[in-house]
């Protein structure tokens, strides 16, 4: 079967499509032997038609240069995002230049060049996606919309695969609480756990203790051992935020948010809408959605994610967040939201004492 005339790589996550472009672009110049002179990367980052056009002309030079020792050149068209629906892509001076650089991709001999593009994001619904798929080696890669749990988790698991690492039960949603749906930092968390539990595998332990708390500025560790009643786990990790120059504000914000969602959880389950969920698969999908177009009118219909409305919340996130630990009563939930705004005055009056402040309100609550 003849070699298709180039290879086109695309996702929702430009991460992952620049690394795998990255792969196949190494794979293609050490087969040809390729030295420095017969390889070249061109940018096709643009954010006007203007820069599409001098992408698009780069990358024409770049497929008629003659090697200089002769043999095969290696080309990858680097980082092209004028393919998405925005304004500069849907601008007809860019239709042209797509519409040229189609004609360079049709026309190209695989024989002379190998071509690499990687785009990122794309419209899938255009009828050059559609082109590049019937007549390349085409590779829609990072699964899902970029930014979704799903697609994160999927991160995750190849990159583990690809290294040969195991994780064990809860590290991946651990690992997804923690760093949210950022797949650079995904993927350099996973290998650099993998490094740590060598042929051992990845514990949801290893990661609470080696991950940073970067997702949304939420300070997981002392948030995770408050809900769970650890009273002694919620001092020492209030000592190590403080020991690092640490501030108390964030970490009330933390422990209200959450609070905020296991108020509305508790009263969803006393009242039957919801059943306790699993801490593997979350609340049930579809008393989730139920529930959720119940109670629309009471939020006005916000899609915006907030800790006020427990249905702007991923559903398995939320889920993770109730059966992380023994949910509390009703009344201890409201007791603990009073406690917060008690601790938040007093911090405004002994701002030298925010340590003491939390650590006399985690007694307060858990000591019980």
């Amino acid at each position: 079967m003849p070699a298709k005339p180039f290879i086109f790589i695309c996702g929702a996550d430009d991460f992952i499509v620049a690394r795998a472009a990255r792969e196949r672009f190494d794979e293609l110049a050490n087969a040809a032997g390729a030295d420095e002179f017969a390889r070249e990367i061109v940018n096709g980052c643009a954010n006007n038609v203007g820069e599409v056009e001098t992408a698009v002309n780069r990358f024409r030079e770049a497929l008629q240069t003659v090697p200089m020792f002769g043999g095969k050149r290696v080309v990858w068209f680097k980082d092209v995002n004028f393919l998405a629906d925005t304004v500069t892509g849907r601008a007809e001076g860019t239709l042209s230049q797509v519409e040229a650089m189609q004609e360079l991709l049709a026309k190209n001999n695989p024989a002379e060049v190998d071509i690499v593009v990687s785009a990122s994001p794309i419209d899938r619904r255009r009828s050059f996606g559609k082109w590049c798929e019937a007549h390349g080696d085409y590779l829609l890669t990072g699964g899902g919309e970029g930014g979704s749990v799903e697609a994160a988790a999927g991160v995750i698991l190849a990159e583990a695969d690809a290294i040969g690492a195991k994780l064990g039960e809860g590290a991946v949603e651990m690992l997804l609480a923690k760093v949210g749906a950022n797949t650079r930092l995904l993927t350099e968390e996973v290998r650099k756990l993998a490094n740590y539990a060598g042929d051992g595998e990845i514990t949801e332990a290893h990661v609470i203790e080696l991950t940073p708390n970067v997702a949304e500025g939420d300070f997981f560790e002392s948030a995770e051992r408050f809900f769970a009643g650890d009273l002694r786990g919620t001092l020492d990790a209030l000592q190590r935020h403080f020991f690092t120059g640490g501030d108390a504000r964030p970490v009330l914000a933390s422990l209200q948010n959450r609070n905020r969602i296991l108020i509305q959880a508790r009263v969803l389950i006393d009242s039957g809408d919801l059943r306790a969920p699993s801490e593997r698969y979350g609340f049930d999908k579809a008393a989730w959605a139920n529930a959720a177009e119940r109670y629309a009118q009471h939020f006005g219909g916000d899609k915006e994610k907030s800790a006020y409305q427990i249905f702007t919340q991923n559903q398995w996130y939320a889920g993770k967040l109730v059966s992380a630990g023994r949910l509390a009563p009703l009344r201890r939930l409201i007791d603990n939201q009073q406690e917060f705004l008690r601790a938040f005055e007093e911090i405004i009056q002994r701002p030298n004492d925010q340590e003491t402040v939390l650590r006399d309100m985690a007694v307060r609550c858990l000591g019980a």
